[in-house]
């Protein structure tokens, strides 16, 4: 038995009370630290114990009565949690640490608990040996010789078992590596991880650079091929930010103001303000000439012609509540920045210049198909042995999210004639080509051969789960991406993969998805050596916290999982699984499908 939900190596230390544990702990973390390693502990007590001083405001604030207690500084922060009805187990303990930020978990205490540990023994403490009664311990540090195989240290030679902690650590990473070697397929001449697989794509990916004029509408998801600059002032002019009156604004000495004007959005005062003068004025109209000063309608009372204002004179102040000419947007400022995105509020700030018609990278045309003679297009009586065709519908809708422009060549039979031709057609009439189905091990040797034929094609298997199988490579110089057939795969490695390339071609430079933490309310499989993706739905407790559940069955085939999830759970290769309370990453699906 052994604690699984920690992906970095743990040690313990087994010893009788008495033994030192604590002293040869603070010894040793100055020299592990020293080394490089970034070290947590987890300290077992067996009593009632107190980390707050009596007195302090923590000490008092948790003796009345809350059940958590979180303490911050500038430089460390605690939280303290009671726990009345039940002790916290070790594993919750580990569940608590950013394991990100460590290369080893130390733990003192916890005698028990099935984990690698290293027996600390003094001859004084007259207490007999734990290693013949526990077989998870893995050396001795003692000033006396046990009987026993395992390897032995002095006690008081610290830096013999500082070495020894370190080359244990080494080890643990080794393992770690020969592991995920370890989980190659053989049949496959590329075995990837996922970071791998994105890099060597980017590396091969050039951005185009056509470029052209098109209307705001038609700009709507494309790119901007250059800055973008406000032809005007925004606000055009000096403008009242409520309903109201405004007045000088050195002008303060007045009991009451004579009211010489109503200025209504869209209009104008054309003469400048007076002394003891007011214009009553609506959000958004220009303030005359001399108005450095707008008083809410909410603080005024006008009576005939003359208004007064209870705020009094120190309740005004030159400025207020007045917006000045090109305070969002100057004359010849970038509006929108050569490579941004145009989406909505882009869109929309660009009408409110009086900008028709803006340049934009020419959209990118993507070529789509299906393979597989038991594919059949919706629409069709199902025939024996058949599938509908969802695939090409599910990239056609990711790729309109991008702003592209899809060419679909439907459905190509299972015939070296039809996928040449169709590959010759799609490669001269398209930026990229994607097509779903026939590249995993099997029909690899089929397909090949064309794509040798005609282009430069890597068949890889990549360490993720969906969507192992993938190829990638240029068919004349258009870049081509051999999807899985399974429909929740082909989404996934879409995300993975194709989203960051497209993003790329487009002229979208250094693109990274939007990732957060969140706290895994459900056990969550996994196995070690691959990054899994499980669909998942997050959400907001009552106390602020992110926490994500699956979406319940997971089969790469069931296209309702993606449907349900607003987020895919990523876990990391060296992860066994993820128990409930740990932390996870999440990706967000809302802004990209």
């Amino acid at each position: 038995m052994s604690l699984t939900s920690a992906s970095i190596p743990l040690l313990g230390f087994a010893a009788y009370s008495g033994t030192g544990k604590t002293t040869l702990l603070e010894k040793l973390l100055p020299k592990l630290t020293d080394m490089g390693l970034k070290v947590a502990v987890i300290k077992h007590a067996h009593h009632n114990f107190d980390i707050d001083q009596e007195g302090k405001d923590s000490y008092r604030l948790r003796k009345a009565g809350a059940s958590q207690m979180l303490i911050s500084s500038r430089f460390r922060n605690a939280l303290i949690t009671e726990t009345p009805d039940e002790e916290t187990t070790c594993q919750q303990l580990i569940n608590k640490l950013d394991q990100t930020e460590l290369d080893l978990i130390l733990i003192e205490g916890f005698k028990q608990l099935p984990s690698t540990k290293i027996e600390l023994h003094r001859n004084e403490i007259g207490k007999p040996w734990i290693f013949p009664e526990d077989e998870n311990i893995i050396a001795i540090a003692s000033d006396l010789k046990a009987d026993s195989e395992l390897p032995q240290m002095d006690i008081n030679d610290t830096d013999s078992i500082t070495q020894f902690i370190v080359d244990y650590v080494k080890q643990h990473q080794h393992k770690q590596q020969s592991d995920l070697s370890a989980n190659c397929d053989e049949l496959s001449p590329a075995f990837l991880s996922v970071s791998q697989g994105r890099a060597k794509i980017l590396e091969a990916i050039t951005p185009l650079n056509s470029q052209s004029d098109v209307s705001l509408v038609e700009s709507i998801n494309a790119l901007a091929a250059q800055d973008i600059l406000s032809p005007i002032n925004v606000p055009q002019h000096n403008n009242s930010a409520m309903d109201g009156y405004v007045i000088c604004g050195d002008d303060l000495e007045c009991e009451s103001y004579t009211v010489v004007a109503e200025i209504m959005a869209g209009h104008s005062y054309d003469r400048p303000l007076q002394h003891g003068e007011a214009a009553k004025i609506m959000t958004g109209a220009p303030v005359p000439e001399n108005g450095h000063a707008v008083i809410m309608r909410e603080q005024a009372t006008q009576e005939g012609d003359q208004v007064r204002f209870d705020a009094g004179k120190s309740g005004i102040r030159k400025g207020q509540n007045v917006r000045l000419a090109g305070e969002d947007l100057a004359i010849d400022q970038i509006c929108v920045a050569k490579g941004s995105r145009i989406t909505a509020p882009e869109v929309g700030m660009l009408a409110s210049l009086g900008i028709a018609s803006v340049p934009v990278i020419a959209k990118t045309k993507v070529a789509i198909f299906s393979t597989g003679d038991e594919v059949q297009a919706p629409g069709e009586a199902q025939k024996a042995n058949s599938i509908y065709d969802s695939n090409r519908f599910t990239l056609t809708a990711l790729l309109q999210k991008l702003g592209c422009e899809v060419i679909d060549f439907g459905i190509i039979e299972d015939s070296e004639a039809a996928l040449e031709s169709t590959l010759s057609q799609a490669s001269q009439q398209a930026d990229m080509i994607l097509s779903s189905g026939g590249v995993s091990v099997g029909d690899a040797d089929y397909i090949k051969t064309i794509l040798d034929k005609l282009g430069n094609i890597n068949f890889w298997r990549i360490n993720m789960r969906p969507g192992r199988p993938l190829a990638f490579g240029h068919i004349g110089d258009t870049p081509f991406f051999g999807l899985p057939g399974n429909p929740v795969a082909v989404m996934v490695a879409f995300l993975q993969f194709v989203e960051p390339a497209l993003r790329k071609l487009q002229g979208e430079d250094n693109w990274q998805p939007e990732t957060f933490t969140a706290i895994a309310k459900e056990f969550i499989r996994s196995r070690t050596g691959r990054t899994e993706y499980s669909r998942g739905i997050y959400s907001i407790n009552q106390n602020g916290q992110m926490e994500v559940v699956t979406t319940g069955k997971q089969g790469s085939g069931i296209l309702r999982s993606m449907s349900e999830a607003n987020c895919l759970i990523e876990v990391q290769p060296e992860v066994e699984s993820v128990d409930i309370g740990q932390k996870v990453t999440i990706i967000p699906l809302s802004s990209r499908v």
